[in-house]
């Protein structure tokens, strides 16, 4: 190769980094990063909750074993949770995101449920071990929310991207989409509260 033709070359790509890196791809490639990284912690804020779930159901069932229902209704929306594979492709795949979210509100829903019935039992309340876990969910909640709000913000940011010019242009050349984000659905869902009778027949 002489001279010319490595000048041409270095020119070519010069002018190819210049234009990927003014067209958002370099941003997109930072953004995609932060997404996973941001993702990760929201998993890891949901695992720590369902590593809670055990020893606050032993705790329960040591004072409120009649409430079985309600027991079995957390172990089972733990295990169902446990069945997904949250890995980090799960925020490019909106069905199976809908799905994981699906079940950790089932997960929520319920474990909410055993908050209200624990209120039927003040010895169970005034158990140290259960006040120290109901601290640590409690806690595990709010950081739960916190990694949310993380990730929703990344997500916005993504899909801006994806979305405005002319970045869309280099989103469809190289097959970037936009990514499934927490909704008010799913926020609905999560948030009514729910409703125990402890006047219904066991």
């Amino acid at each position: 190769m002489n001279l010319i033709q490595t000048l041409r070359a270095l020119s070519l790509t010069l002018l190819m980094t210049s234009v990927l890196s003014g067209c958002g791809y370099n941003s997109f490639q930072s953004s995609d990063e932060q997404i996973k990284a941001d993702w990760a912690e929201v998993i890891n804020q949901y695992q720590r909750r369902s590593d809670l779930i055990p020893n606050l159901v032993n705790t329960v069932k040591g004072y409120a074993t009649q409430e079985k229902d309600v027991l079995t209704q957390v172990t089972e929306a733990r295990a169902k949770v446990g069945t997904i594979q949250a890995s980090p492709e799960l925020v490019n795949d909106p069905e199976a995101f809908k799905k994981f979210l699906s079940a950790q509100n089932e997960l929520k829903g319920s474990l909410s449920r055993l908050m209200v019935v624990s209120e039927n039992y003040p010895q169970l309340k005034s158990d140290a071990n259960f006040r120290d876990l109901s601290a640590q969910l409690e806690g595990t909640e709010n950081r739960i929310t916190v990694a949310r709000n993380r990730y929703i913000k990344s997500v916005q940011e993504y899909n801006v991207n994806v979305r405005t010019f002319p970045n869309n242009l280099t989103a469809m050349i190289f097959g970037y989409k936009a990514k499934p984000n927490f909704t008010v659905e799913n926020e609905a869902a999560i948030s009514k509260a729910p409703t125990v009778d402890f006047n219904s027949s066991k």
